[in-house]
């Protein structure tokens, strides 16, 4: 039977044993909810709804990308990011890829679907799971795809921009493709951010995943993107599944979404500080130790007690055990930042678990 390993499930469980609904900490969503502009878009959508969609997107295409500054001939939509990234997978049919460990588990569950070769870059926990200048040396002819996730889930952490601009140079020279997840980097402070979207139109093998989905809460909806300026790879991302891919009530949320520019200031100046808040918290507990996450959620180590999971479900509080991970194991964990009350809240449970154990 299939196992699913993300976050999110709230489904399996809806309430606790006293009746309660879980607060769910194991999928990282804008804490702010959804903003009125887009609830209202949606619902005005739905009388549209008896057409076809637009299968190129191309309303949302330009308000993205006038938004983001990027050429609107570079972008591709999907069903989310996890979408596209299996139309990529499609696309390139990459013999050999080179990921993190630990990352995202989507990229290897995409490439496996296509029969691709699976070669790992390991994190040393000794360097704090940070991106090293020696994945250089793995970059070698034979690699046809590098997958980095920046900033990297579960460690939240950001991969240098010296390095990670020599890893799209080595690329570039070994004919590999590059594909960077910044799914999160919204969620970076500004002085720690960096897009790599001005370097899209000098390295056509430059690809770079985005999503609405966690930026403006709205996973339900299902709505994310690739921006690349290889037109040959753009054309094949369109033949390599159905056309209408991307319904009406979503492109006309990404259309809403992009408007939201106050939103977006006020929700990612509240990430920010609850996120330095529960750090700071989560630290001065016993046997924590807390990795420095920049985005929206916290990677953590805690050894004991190997029940943690299963305690904080008991007290109405759901986690991401990273378990499953590469290179990762019992012990590890991620939590999102949600609303100030449920962050206390989840504080007060983590010192009640601890302090008996």
């Amino acid at each position: 039977m299939y196992k699913y390993e993300h976050g999110g499930d709230i489904y399996s469980q809806k309430v606790t044993a006293e009746g309660k609904p879980f607060v769910d900490f194991s999928a990282n969503i804008n804490p702010l909810g959804i903003p009125q502009g887009i609830k209202k878009a949606i619902v005005k959508s739905i009388g549209s709804c008896v057409n076809y969609p637009d299968a190129f997107c191309r309303e949302l295409a330009e308000a993205t990308g006038a938004f983001l500054k990027v050429n609107k001939d570079y972008l591709f939509f999907g069903n989310g990011a996890a979408d596209v990234l299996f139309r990529l997978a499609l696309s390139l049919k990459p013999h050999k890829a080179l990921l993190l460990a630990p990352t995202f588990a989507d990229y290897e569950k995409a490439l496996r679907s296509v029969d691709c070769e699976i070669e790992l870059y390991a994190l040393d926990k000794k360097q704090g799971f940070m991106v090293q200048e020696s994945i250089l040396a793995q970059l070698q002819p034979g690699i046809d795809l590098v997958v980095v996730c920046n900033p990297n889930n579960p460690t939240g952490l950001v991969c240098p921009k010296a390095i990670l601009e020599q890893i799209l140079e080595r690329c570039k020279e070994i004919g590999a493709t590059l594909l960077i997840d910044e799914c999160f980097m919204d969620f970076v402070p500004v002085e720690e951010a960096y897009s790599f979207r001005t370097k899209l139109a000098k390295y056509k093998n430059l690809v770079i995943l985005k999503a609405f989905t966690k930026t403006f809460a709205i996973p339900g909806v299902r709505l994310g993107y690739c921006m690349t300026s290889n037109k040959e790879l753009l054309a094949r991302l369109h033949e390599m599944g159905q056309d209408w891919n991307v319904s009406i009530m979503a492109q006309e949320a990404g259309k809403a979404a992009v408007l939201e520019t106050e939103y977006l200031a006020k929700s990612f100046a509240y990430v920010e500080k609850q996120r330095i808040i529960m750090q700071k918290q989560l630290k001065q507990l016993p046997g924590m130790t807390v990795y420095g996450s920049l985005a929206n959620y916290i990677f953590f180590h805690l050894a004991q007690p190997k029940d943690f999971v299963a305690q904080l479900k008991e007290r109405g509080f759901l986690i991401r055990s990273c378990a499953n991970y590469h290179n990762l194991g019992q012990g590890y964990y991620r939590i999102a930042v949600n609303a100030q009350s449920e962050n206390r809240a989840l504080v007060r449970a983590l010192k009640e678990i601890l302090n008996n154990d």
